[in-house]
């Protein structure tokens, strides 16, 4: 079901991409600096979302992201249904870099090879702590860590950042670990 669900959102992306309208954001931020792959690869919590009909009861919400022989990325969403210590489902799919991006854009796809939804690093750590993370339409919004609980004034930077981006912070749906 969950996997059902990231093919929605796919779709959703697709869709959402070819439409003028903006969800929650102002303008659409460009990435504000590059990404090295190498340290953004590994597990990262999610600690707050736009809500969308993909992750709809999902806690826990964790995505590792690791090489694969083939230069792309595997992307693993995994999400605990209803509660922390719900029914675990799990998505799998991949993910490649957008030339000329400097690894801030890549190509998410849940789904087949022709299907790819945009997933733009907005802006992260230097020391590849915190992420936040969104796409052209400004509909999806989220930001992750790499630790699953923060303290409430780091939760209040990462809302900032994500405000001082473009982002409506009131759209926000924190993330239960």
């Amino acid at each position: 079901m969950f996997k059902k669900r990231y093919m929605l959102v796919i779709a959703a992306l697709f869709v959402s991409g070819c439409s003028n309208g903006i969800v929650g954001n102002e303008h659409v931020p460009e990435p504000a600096k590059q990404v090295d792959l190498q340290r953004y690869l590994g597990r990262w919590y999610e600690i707050a979302r736009y809500e969308n009909r993909f992750e709809t009861n999902c806690e826990a919400v964790t995505a590792e992201y690791g090489k694969r022989d083939d230069g792309l990325i595997s992307v693993v969403n995994t999400c605990h249904h209803d509660s922390v210590n719900g029914a675990v489902e799990v998505a799998e799919g991949k993910a490649k870099i957008v030339e000329n991006s400097g690894n801030a854009k890549l190509k998410v796809s849940f789904f087949g090879p022709f299907f790819f939804g945009d997933y733009w690093v907005l802006d992260h750590g230097d020391d590849y702590s915190w992420s936040i993370v969104g796409e052209p339409s400004g509909t999806y919004l989220w930001i992750l860590a790499r630790n699953a609980h923060l303290s409430n004034q780091q939760k209040a930077q990462l809302t900032d950042r994500a405000k001082a981006l473009g982002y409506d912070v009131s759209l926000l749906r924190e993330t239960k670990h």
